[in-house]
């Protein structure tokens, strides 16, 4: 029975973090529309957030999404040679990451 409990625990955890994924994104929309700055930076962090916790409650280690992310800017990056506005923002994004990498190694 509390094996039973644990995993009608699990899944209403995910059902709740999928519905908060959701709403996160009409927040994100909304703000584009109507909000500064301020507002656009929290709704993007609550997406970042909420996607490395459902990561983490599908089996999904952080440090592996980290690297998936790596492994999918750099096949973007490749792929999309000719999109030089979104290669540009791909390639920006793969020197932050991988500036904050070396960062962290430094500790």
């Amino acid at each position: 029975m509390t094996k039973e409990v644990g995993r009608t625990d699990d899944v209403r955890v995910l059902e709740w973090l999928k519905a908060d994924l959701a709403e996160n994104v009409g927040v994100l929309f909304k703000s584009l529309l109507n909000s500064g700055n301020d507002a656009n930076i929290d709704a993007l962090a609550a997406l970042i957030i909420n996607a490395y916790i459902l990561a983490r409650r599908v089996g999904i280690n952080y440090q592996v999404l980290d690297m998936r992310i790596k492994h999918q800017l750099n096949t973007s990056i490749s792929d999309l040679d000719e999109v030089h506005h979104i290669h540009g923002d791909l390639t920006q994004l793969q020197n932050y990451i991988e500036s904050r990498g070396k960062d962290q190694k430094k500790r």
